[in-house]
């Protein structure tokens, strides 16, 4: 059985449309468990009430990886998957992914493609290359790009995506949950690279497709965006980097990094946005928590 795990911040019609497409679509055993992160409105009664059927964990707002944990105590399957709110499915998945899992002992982690559900010919993700161990950049293959036959071919991914990402419990078990100290953003990166320390694989599957509409809870260009971005930045270098290369790695963020998003802010008058990297670069490099 898969457990799929969603969390809940105020995305009470995202939440149970994502609820929707599984009851009308998926065939594999499954059960959905959603976790409220403190929603502003009863939203967790509200799902109870349209959806009886559904395990509901009401929980404080601990976070994108808090809010997964969460609901992670209660789960049973024998597969996790991790997935966002704000996504729909328009065919069975679940099957394909847990076949991807069983294919050998050392895959441990799967993402299914990403597409936009504004723009359904579009990729959002088709695997992640790897990660600069200096400048900490990355980038999703066929981000924006229409599909096409080479994406459609399945292979390993340098990290799964947050999004919607399948673990197997035993596993998990083995290397832990997701860390807790990011709050948002970078935690999907992390995990990856503990699991592959930990000797295993991960892999992109494009046969199974989930449609995102992309995050709800952060917006692009607010400080709160950029605060956690900075931030996560610094703790994955302190905590994903060794030797000279942390060093490195954390002195480009801090002086060269911030710096020029702080300065391309402050010339468009975006101050609040300027304050955020540097608050969220020097919160990152004196956090106590590595």
């Amino acid at each position: 059985m898969v457990s799929i795990i969603t969390v809940n911040y105020n995305g009470l019609a995202d939440t149970c449309e994502m609820i929707a497409s599984f009851r009308k679509y998926e065939t594999h055993p499954y059960e959905i468990i959603v976790v409220d992160n403190g929603s502003q409105n009863p939203e967790a009664d509200e799902i109870k009430t349209r959806h009886p059927e559904i395990k509901v964990v009401q929980n404080t707002n601990t976070g994108f990886a808090g809010g997964n944990n969460a609901g992670l105590r209660v789960a049973e399957g024998n597969y996790l998957f991790f997935l966002n709110n704000d996504t729909i499915i328009k065919g069975p998945i679940l099957e394909t992914l847990v076949h991807r899992l069983e294919a050998a002992p050392e895959n441990s982690g799967v993402s299914p493609m990403l597409k936009y559900s504004y723009a359904p010919d579009t990729l959002q993700y088709a695997g992640f290359t790897p990660f600069s161990r200096i400048t900490l950049r990355n980038a999703a293959i066929g981000f924006n790009e229409k599909d096409q036959p080479r994406y459609r071919i399945a292979c390993e991914t340098a990290s799964l995506h947050g999004a919607a990402m399948m673990v197997r419990r035993d596993v998990l078990q083995r290397v832990g949950p997701m860390t807790e100290i990011y709050f948002l953003f970078y935690e999907e990166f992390d995990w990856s690279a503990q699991l592959h320390r930990a000797g295993y694989k991960l892999w992109y599957e494009p046969e199974a497709v989930v449609y995102h509409k992309e995050s709800m809870t952060a917006k692009k260009g607010t400080p709160l965006r950029e605060f956690y971005l900075s931030r996560a930045r610094i703790l994955y270098a302190r905590r994903n980097i060794t030797g000279s290369e942390k060093i490195l790695s954390c002195l480009y963020i801090t002086f060269i990094a911030a710096p020029k998003k702080t300065v391309a802010y402050l010339l468009h008058g975006k101050f609040r946005l300027a304050a955020a990297v540097i608050r969220g670069t020097f919160y990152g490099l004196i956090s106590s928590k590595q």
